[in-house]
């Protein structure tokens, strides 16, 4: 089946704009990046703070009287899958919209995978799971799921229930896999114990995008606002500086319950935004997750000041990435 023109188009552009660029720079420290299934043992280790609990080696410890954990030596031919959440309040962006974002970071991402010979999946979720699409390599695959993207009609206005998403993906995915849940998270409550029992048997990532307005509003007067979600529509008056502040504590109060969220679920999270770029972003996120591995490892590996703000939590829309969790 020959590509439809958009996705091609989309493709070629990411090709020579984001993904030469990127070439070299992830896949140069691949392994700290983005772990195999991990099939060989390597070497057992003392248990270090924030070391994964998976990995824990119950029979040494248990004569050793404190903890082990195994090391492997990780295959890097690995199976990722994108959880693409594709709701109604995606359709959305002050630039461009969220779900644009999504596609352009899914077709980066899956070239990368497949031009090394690895196999990448996608589950997509309007309000329902809708669309499957088994795991597979090479180019062509990738443009399919660009396709699924590029055509799929705008979603309903109704409530996001992103635990299903989840819930359902974790039943198809039978081997251990790399895992992105790209979403902005606008959801019914329930999605982070499913994403924590989620990175139990998975290495996942969460994918949030975001757009400035959705953490403050400017001075510019009289708005219609629609709720995406529910379809309620609201004249707003952004002239008045005491709505807009208790927009923005809202806002950041939200934004605190995400961090917390992804933090208890032991996962990762990459952010993106609508006014971000997105190979800062990658590269931002690449360079946490090698000095975290480094740590993790024993390899006593401190975060540059540049990048402990983020760890902290900035959530400025132009922060680009940050990591959460153990």
């Amino acid at each position: 089946m020959s590509a439809p023109p958009d996705a091609e188009a989309l493709l070629q552009r990411l090709e020579w704009t984001v993904i030469r660029r990127l070439d070299g720079l992830l896949h140069g420290d691949y392994r700290s990046f983005f772990r195999g299934p991990g099939l060989d043992l390597a070497d057992l280790r003392e248990y270090q703070y924030q070391d994964d609990v998976r990995y824990i080696d119950w029979n040494v410890t248990a004569r050793m009287q404190t903890p082990y954990v195994r090391e492997f030596n990780e295959d890097r031919d690995l199976t990722a899958w994108f959880l693409l959440d594709l709701s109604a309040s995606l359709d959305f962006g002050s630039r461009i919209k969220k779900q644009a974002i999504s596609a352009e970071f899914v077709g980066v991402l899956a070239r990368l995978f497949t031009r090394h010979g690895n196999r990448v999946g996608a589950l997509c979720y309007g309000s329902a799971v809708d669309t499957v699409i088994p795991a597979r390599a090479g180019r062509r695959h990738v443009l399919r799921v660009l396709h699924t993207l590029l055509e799929r009609p705008v979603a309903k206005p109704q409530p996001t229930v992103l635990e299903t998403l989840i819930t359902q993906a974790a039943q198809i995915m039978a081997r251990r896999s790399l895992v992105f849940v790209v979403s902005d998270f606008i959801s019914t409550p329930g999605w982070d114990q499913a994403l924590a029992s989620l990175a139990l048997r998975h290495e996942v990532i969460a994918v949030r995008l975001s757009d400035p307005l959705e953490h403050e509003l400017p001075d510019i007067g009289l708005l219609l606002f629609e709720d995406s979600e529910s379809g309620e529509q609201l004249f707003i008056d952004t002239h008045d500086k005491a709505f807009r502040r208790r927009f923005a504590a809202l806002a950041e109060k939200r934004e605190a319950a995400l961090r917390e969220a992804f933090a208890n679920a032991g996962v990762d999270a990459l952010e993106l935004s609508t006014d971000g770029d997105l190979i800062d972003a990658l590269l931002r996120f690449a360079e946490l997750r090698e000095l975290r591995s480094r740590a993790q490892s024993g390899g006593g590996a401190t975060f540059p000041r540049h990048l402990e703000a983020r760890e902290r939590g900035d959530n400025s829309p132009n922060a680009g990435a940050r990591t959460g969790g153990a």
